[in-house]
């Protein structure tokens, strides 16, 4: 049964209020209303996909849908409500906008000078400005972040930028899960700071849940409609390879470990 918050951004009523102007993807905010009551959200209509090489199939706007299906299934809880919703520019994703559009989000990631590393945040990357100063890539080594490296290893997240990172009134949430969940490992991530330690009991057990619904549950039945088989079944295996090693993974040889830009 779909929760009150996703029966309201899968068919309520869309006003437009602007275009998020540096999306790649057409990417509107909207408000949604349903029954008297509102909510803003980011609206992402498939038709505006620009197409991508390194995932030809299914859309955009599906693998938001399926990266919420997997948090919510795993007790992740780090996705905001995101839907498919049937809408003036055709199928769209639809995710709940979390806070104030006028406030800023606090920071989990950030790039600072060398000697700027907030005290007990963790340095994953060295670098340079384009005018030869020394920056550090870090981020906090909070447990809710923690979780989050653990999420994404689990969906094969090829984008999680520190910009995608949004804390809210205590809470963190992830944004931009488009190009996720595919069957080629493209881990891509600003959360390296855990690379090779063991995982915690609590991720552990949300990874646990994730692949139990896969097996025993209607999760792979419910994701069909979003990936291709092989990408569900990728799914299932990175989840086993997860519950094998209970180690956060580390970069791949051949594959560009950061996201750039990498806020």
């Amino acid at each position: 049964m779909p929760t009150d918050a996703e029966r309201l951004l899968a068919v309520g009523e869309l006003e437009l209020l602007g275009r998020i102007v540096d999306s790649s993807n057409g990417a509107v905010l909207v408000r949604v209303s349903l029954d008297g009551e509102s909510r803003l959200a980011i609206h992402k209509p498939v038709a505006l996909e620009r197409p991508l090489w390194d995932y030809p199939d299914g859309t955009l706007a599906g693998r938001e849908r399926a990266a919420y299906m997997v948090s919510e299934a795993g007790g992740f809880d780090v996705v905001p409500t995101t839907v498919l919703h049937e809408g003036p520019w055709g199928t769209a994703s639809t995710q709940e906008w979390v806070g104030r559009p006028d406030a800023a989000p606090g920071l989990v990631v950030d790039v600072v000078a060398p000697d700027a590393v907030p005290e007990g945040w963790r340095e994953v990357l060295r670098g340079e400005t384009p005018e030869g100063e020394e920056v550090v890539v870090a981020h906090a080594i909070d447990p809710v972040v923690r979780t989050t490296a653990v999420f994404d290893a689990l969906i094969n997240n090829s984008d999680r930028k520190g910009g995608h990172l949004l804390l809210v009134d205590g809470s963190l949430w992830g944004v931009d899960h488009g190009v996720s969940l595919g069957v080629e490992p493209k881990l891509r991530t600003v959360l390296w700071g855990w690379a090779g330690e063991p995982l915690d009991a609590a991720d552990t057990s949300r990874v646990e849940r994730v692949h139990t619904e896969l097996v025993e549950g209607d999760l792979r039945h419910r994701l069909a409609d979003l990936l291709t088989t092989d990408e569900v079944e990728a799914l299932r295996r990175r989840a086993e390879s997860l519950l094998s090693t209970k180690t956060h993974p580390v970069p791949m040889p051949g594959w560009p470990a950061i996201p750039w830009p990498a806020m």
